[in-house]
């Protein structure tokens, strides 16, 4: 083998390196289970337990995206010419913001798995997976003010990374929308369960879309990650 022809070959990273490949299939998988979990007609076949336990896992695989996306994200903040000096990244607070809230659906799915009472079903479920939905909008809506800064434009419509942030924003409010249908009422009874699953369904495709297509081996002129 030719020295040339060694060091072409790309390396492999490390498995605890974080890259934008592990970050992308972690949000692939983790939309992936939440979808299968609110499909519709599937979820009447896994029932309550069954449904559940599918957005538990995905839950993990969210979390582990959205820490991977804090850490690629750069830094916490920039220099500027005006007070106080430095400006916080959007880039960075989107991310952050999303981590936050794969954190709070966490603890929403792990809840849903042993809550018993109403009260701990609003407490522990819906209070988390709102302020989750909440975040992931804010989220959302700050990727597009990151995009902006980093190319100068609001919108291009040539760039997969442009239809990923909108894609990824629909699919904010797509769970947003799916909150408000799972709202617990007095009763224990929810708002309207046909809307939390639809939203849910919508919002866990459009995730797994906004993912697929930025996964970098699409560009044949980057380097593997």
């Amino acid at each position: 083998m030719s020295a040339a022809a060694t060091t072409t070959r790309p390396t492999r990273k490390p498995f605890l390196v974080p890259t934008l490949t592990k970050q992308c299939w972690g949000f692939m998988i983790g939309s992936a289970f939440f979808a299968l979990a609110s499909a519709p007609g599937l979820g009447d076949l896994l029932g309550s337990s069954g449904a559940n336990l599918l957005c538990f896992i995905g839950a993990w695989f969210f979390t582990g995206a959205g820490l991977i996306q804090v850490f690629l994200s750069g830094a916490v903040s920039v220099p500027v010419s005006y007070a106080p000096g430095r400006m916080v990244r959007a880039e960075w607070l989107s991310a952050t913001t999303q981590s936050f809230g794969t954190i709070l659906f966490n603890v929403s799915t792990t809840a849903a798995l042993t809550a018993k009472t109403i009260a701990a079903e609003e407490k522990f479920v819906w209070n988390p997976d709102a302020g989750g939905s909440v975040a992931f909008l804010v989220s959302g809506a700050l990727a597009f003010v990151a995009y902006k800064r980093a190319t100068g434009v609001a919108v291009r419509l040539g760039e997969r990374a442009w239809w990923s942030t909108l894609i990824n924003f629909i699919g904010c409010v797509a769970f947003g929308i799916s909150a408000v249908g799972t709202y617990i009422l007095p009763s224990g009874d929810v708002l309207n369960m046909s809307i939390g699953n639809w939203g849910t369904f919508i919002g866990a495709l459009c995730f797994l879309v906004a993912s697929l297509i930025v996964l970098p081996q699409w560009d044949r002129h980057r380097v593997a990650e």
